[in-house]
């Protein structure tokens, strides 16, 4: 006779089934049977959070640093709903996650019952599926279900929500051998005819692009870019959900494209006669206005997702398959097209509009103007970081001026060691994608640059950090300042700062004190405002390897992020700095 276990013990033992090693979560009522078995778990470590968002974010660090689906879990009602958040932000970045949650008894639902709320019809738009288990019996199947949704195909968050009476009722437990999913069947191999008709597109352009996607990390398919980009030497723009996936210091690399885009990059992708774009999906922060973006290219887009091809730009060639797959095939299709000509001069020759691209990338650098003030700059601060934690460290970034600067002015050399929340743009996603980063990447040095309005949403997630013995360092770009809004402010609204003065910096009432609060969370807290400290602070926070520790950078005020497209306009309007455009026009060109 089959062992009789309830549903609580039926979750916890295929979620170990699932290979989860690590869950972040708060219990509550509804979920509160399961964490019962979960606390007998020999395999799965439950993580403490002390918000359902902090949950959520950490899932999504520990999944992107490991590569693997990250777990979070929360209570019915306000503790489901607490991790929208962290669920859109997954499904927009499409990052493997797998939320697990209470649901009031079956026979309540419906009746506005205590803490009840329809989890998963809030969440139906931005999940990758989601399930509602009301039958113990069910749960192994949904489990290996959801874990095969959120790993598979374009990767994404996928709901679990568990009736309290499904997690109490006696059942058997059966994992399931195979997953069958009729009408789920991701294309992953490309198909050839449209490898090779991209292929001779990329042999006759003049001047061609490499538009590389987030989904060029998510199919590990950084060592396959630099094969195609090196044998065809074509130049080759990274996205901020990109960066890393080729390295910063390479030759072909122009940067990142978009709003506060690298000169370079911006103009490749105006100027260029064919957009190669590889698991990108022509963003709207990277277009500006749509109709005018690379007008004169003609489009080869490859994504594992066929509904983003041709949504935004219509493409001339769509090819539906994993990166990794495609930039392979395409290799192959491109030495077998180079086979069939006699010699070099009949093969494609792109130096000229190589070289046109980095003459610009030379004439405008990323840079910036040292505070006449003599206060810090945040460039130089998050600069400084880069140098001295390296290219080996993990990165994750909130939302704002500072990600902005973190995105160009740390050096990207490897992929995955970029966090950020890209679609969504989540204020107060970096301490908790931190933590999650830190827990897949145990003994490595992970840095949040987070900025003092970020910081303030999700900071209590210290108090997780110290008690687990998770040792991030935080460094807080504090000016005192919801840095981006009052950039446009400045820009756009005549100098009105309605509401963007947190009073966090060096001239306010430091409310509230963050080397304080870091001491107060069982963290070291640390403050640097002048340049001649900078390396000390750094040094210190790099010396400490045990408990978390918080740097309170205060930088300038009115540092902006510079290039800059302003918002609906076309990439042609890029600025370098306040009234001042490069010339990127068609006789340079």
């Amino acid at each position: 006779m089959s062992e009789q276990i309830t549903g609580a013990q039926s979750l916890v033992r295929s979620l170990e089934h699932a290979g989860v090693e690590v869950v972040f979560g708060i219990p509550g009522g509804a979920i509160l049977p399961a964490y019962d078995p979960l606390m007998d778990s020999q395999k799965i470590r439950h993580i403490l959070v002390r918000h359902e968002q902090g949950a959520g974010h950490a899932a999504q660090g520990y999944a992107v640093a490991s590569g693997r689906v990250g777990v979070c879990m929360a209570t019915s009602g306000p503790g489901a709903t607490n991790l929208v958040t962290a669920i859109a932000d997954a499904y927009m970045d499409s990052v493997p996650m797998v939320a697990v949650t209470g649901q009031v008894a079956s026979r309540a639902i419906g009746t506005d019952a205590f803490q009840e709320a329809d989890i998963r019809g809030i969440t139906m738009p931005i999940t990758k599926h989601s399930y509602l288990v009301t039958d113990p019996a069910e749960i192994p199947r949904a489990v290996a279900e959801a874990f095969h949704i959120a790993a598979t195909g374009r990767p994404g968050p996928v709901l679990v929500d568990v009736s309290k009476d499904a997690l109490q009722a006696m059942t058997t437990f059966s994992w399931p051998t195979d997953v069958q999913l009729p009408g789920y069947r991701p294309t992953t191999k490309p198909h050839g005819k449209q490898v090779r008709e991209a292929a001779r597109l990329i042999a006759e352009s003049q001047r061609p692009v490499l538009y590389v996607g987030g989904g060029v990390v998510k199919a590990n398919a950084s060592t396959e870019l630099r094969v195609l980009a090196e044998m065809t030497g074509i130049p080759l723009v990274t996205t901020l959900m990109a960066r890393g996936a080729f390295p910063d210091s390479h030759d072909l690399h122009l940067g990142m494209p978009g709003m506060h885009g690298t000169v370079a990059a911006v103009a490749a992708l105006q100027k260029s006669d064919l957009l190669i774009s590889l698991g990108a999906r022509f963003d709207d922060r990277v277009t500006g206005e749509l109709s005018s973006f690379a007008p004169g290219a003609k489009v080869i887009h490859a994504d594992i997702d066929p509904a983003e091809i041709s949504k935004n730009r219509t493409a001339d060639v769509p090819i539906v398959g994993d990166c990794r797959e495609v930039i392979a095939d395409l290799v192959v299709a491109l030495q077998a097209l180079y086979a069939q000509q006699p010699g070099d001069a009949d093969r494609p020759d792109h130096s000229a509009w190589r070289e046109q691209m980095q003459a610009l990338r030379s004439r405008y650098p990323l840079g910036y103007d040292e505070p006449e003030d003599g206060t810090l700059s945040p460039q130089r601060v998050i600069q400084r970081i880069s140098e001295v934690a390296g290219p080996d460290a993990t990165y994750t970034a909130g939302v704002g001026q500072h990600q902005m600067w973190a995105a160009n002015f740390i050096q990207h050399e490897r992929p995955a060691r970029w966090i950020n929340s890209g679609g969504m743009g989540t204020m107060g996603f970096s301490v908790p994608a931190a933590m999650g980063a830190q827990v897949a990447r145990a003994g490595e040095v992970v840095w949040a640059i987070d900025g003092d309005g970020c910081f303030q949403m999700t900071n209590q997630e210290l108090a997780t950090c110290a008690l687990e013995g998770i040792p991030i360092k935080v460094a807080v770009i504090n000016n005192s300042s919801l840095g981006m809004v009052r950039q446009w402010q400045t820009l756009f609204y005549e100098g009105r700062y309605s509401n963007t003065d947190l009073q966090t910096g060096s001239d306010a009432a430091r409310i509230p004190d963050f080397v304080k609060l870091a001491d107060a969370y069982g963290c070291v807290g640390l403050r640097c405002e002048r340049v001649e400290d900078l390396d000390d602070v750094i040094a210190k926070a790099m010396s400490i390897t045990d408990v978390p520790v918080v740097i309170d950078f205060v930088v300038h005020r009115d540092a902006m992020v510079w290039p800059m497209v302003p918002a609906g306009t076309s990439n042609d309007m890029i600025q370098i700095a306040r009234d001042m455009a490069p010339d990127f026009g068609d006789e340079e060109l």
